[in-house]
């Protein structure tokens, strides 16, 4: 079991940047994947981004060369750099820890508000 806990999402302006974090009860080295997505109003949830514990990240088109994610593997937190934000990327904001064989554990959510 992993329990993950986001913290970080708010009401920004356009243009504006946020860090959301993730906090995980267990060491995430144990953890293949740790991942990030989102679910907008009326839609399904999207992978935004994804960082294996042994790989290079790799990220969704539509937050690419905004979005950054990375992990403290000693702080079992995986973060989450949100810069130049856009009304459409509100949305809840979901963490995730994918363990090979057994499945993908994720946090409650976190509201992230793009307007000005």
């Amino acid at each position: 079991q992993v329990q993950l806990v986001e913290s970080g999402g708010g009401l920004v302006q356009p243009g504006g940047s946020l860090r959301l974090s993730c906090v995980a009860s267990r060491s995430i080295l144990s953890v293949d994947s740790m991942g990030w997505y989102r679910q907008r109003p009326g839609k399904e949830r999207e992978l935004l981004a994804s960082k294996p514990t042994y790989g290079i990240a790799s990220y969704a088109d539509s937050v690419k060369g905004r979005f950054t994610i990375s992990r403290d593997n000693a702080k079992n937190t995986v973060y989450l750099q949100m810069n130049n934000l856009k009304p459409e990327d509100t949305a809840v904001y979901y963490c995730s820890a994918l363990v090979t064989g057994v499945g993908v554990y994720w946090g409650q959510g976190t509201q992230v508000t793009v307007s000005s």
